[in-house]
Order: C-alpha cells, then sequence, then structure tokens
C-alpha cells in the first residue's frame, strides 16, 4: 500500500490525494511537453517547487470535499495524472481539471476519472454544475469535456491571463 489516501476507485484506477511523497511525479508531470504546450510553464524545477504546488494548488481544496487528486492504475499504484474539481473563486462553479503523463494519452483514464469525480460530486456534495476551461487548440482536453456532457459556452480570460480561453459547461 502506498503512501497516499484513496478517494475513489474505478475499474482501472486509484484516485487518491497528492501529498509530498508525490513531489517526483509532480514534477514529472508538470514539465511533460503537453503540460507546458497547454496548460503553462509553472517554471517548477526542483522536488521542493513540486511538493510546494502540491500544497499550494491542489491540496487546498481537500478539506471542501473537491480538489484535484492523482490519478494512479490500479494494479500497480503508478501515478499517470491527476483529475479534480478545482475552486478557482473566479468562476461561477467548480472547475473539472485533469493532465496525464504523455505516454498514457489516448486511453480512456481522464474520461474514467472525470466522470467518476464529476458522479460522486453531484451525489455526495450536492454539486449541480461544473465548468471547464481549456485552450482553443487542445482539441483531445475538448472531445473529453464534451463526452462528459460539457458544452462550450463563450470564450473567457482569466486574470493574469494573457490568452483566451473556452468556457464548458453542463
Amino acid at each position: 500500500m502506498g503512501n497516499f489516501v484513496t478517494v475513489y476507485e474505478t475499474d482501472r484506477l486509484i484516485i487518491s490525494q497528492l501529498n509530498k511523497h508525490d513531489a517526483a511525479f509532480m514534477l514529472q508531470l508538470v514539465n511533460t511537453s503537453s503540460w507546458i504546450k497547454y496548460i503553462g510553464d509553472r517554471k517548477i524545477r526542483t522536488l521542493k517547487q513540486a511538493e510546494n504546488y502540491i500544497l499550494k494548488s491542489y491540496a487546498k481544496d481537500y478539506p471542501k470535499g473537491i480538489g484535484l487528486f492523482c490519478i494512479r492504475l490500479k494494479r500497480s499504484e503508478f501515478p499517470i495524472g491527476t483529475c479534480g474539481l478545482i475552486d478557482r473563486g473566479t468562476l461561477p462553479h467548480p472547475d473539472i481539471g485533469f493532465a496525464l503523463l504523455d505516454e498514457y494519452a489516448g486511453k480512456g483514464y481522464v474520461f474514467e476519472a472525470a466522470d467518476h469525480i464529476i458522479k460522486k460530486a453531484k451525489e455526495t456534495l450536492l454539486i449541480k454544475k461544473v465548468c471547464a476551461i481549456t485552450v482553443e487548440y487542445n482539441h483531445r482536453s475538448i472531445n473529453t469535456l464534451e463526452r462528459l456532457g460539457l458544452k462550450y459556452k463563450k470564450k473567457i480570460r482569466l486574470e493574469n491571463d494573457d490568452e483566451d480561453l473556452l468556457y464548458f459547461e453542463n
């Protein structure tokens, strides 16, 4: 058993809280080509920076029952990505977000995790609506959001961001 708290399980995945033991994985994830292209370079280059990023950006919402969680393969407990609901404070609803190590993309893991998280949030937290944001050129993400039942509503720009984003909502 790993050094993590399991939140949910699906057929193929363990969805767990991220913690300081996941710093090496997070360092790898935030420096993948797809993360940098679609999410942006967070300038995280050390394990300590990755650990701080987990605490500041991911674990902050765990007390509310939401947050970005680690996606692990059930058989090996190997971390392959992140998925969860974020309370940005600037969007009207919790925001579903996800990212995968490049070699695990296209295998349905993100949809499996996101679909489960959204269903559980509706059942247990009584969250009626979720939203999502993505860049216009992230076609894989757009397809996943549409499969999850979210629909494109408008273009928005977040504070301190210089790029328009597509806003989706269910």
